[in-house]
């Protein structure tokens, strides 16, 4: 014997489109910087490197890497622009 539980369509709970645009923007304006400051950080690591400045900060792990912190940062842009690309999905010029 089968049972099927069937419900009802009822109300859909969701955010408005408007306000998540919004936090988009938001965020993307907050991850540029982060971006730069990773790139900073990798430009350190290649000075470090090549031995035009003191040691680097971290010299152990994951994030000793200069490779790491530029991967970081393109990222980082990325995420930032297609943050940007959504938020601005669906305006005219005049808006």
């Amino acid at each position: 014997m089968i049972v099927r539980i069937r419900f009802g369509g009822g109300k859909r709970v969701g955010v408005k489109p408007r306000k998540q645009r919004r936090l988009a923007a938001g965020l993307a304006g907050l991850l540029t910087p982060a971006a730069v400051l990773a790139a900073a950080v990798a430009a350190w690591g290649i000075a470090a490197d090549l031995n035009l400045t003191g040691r680097f900060a971290i010299s152990t792990g994951l994030f000793s890497h200069w490779e790491v912190w530029l991967g970081a940062a393109v990222a980082l842009q990325l995420c930032a622009q297609l943050l940007n690309r959504y938020a601005k999905r669906g305006e005219t010029a005049a808006s």
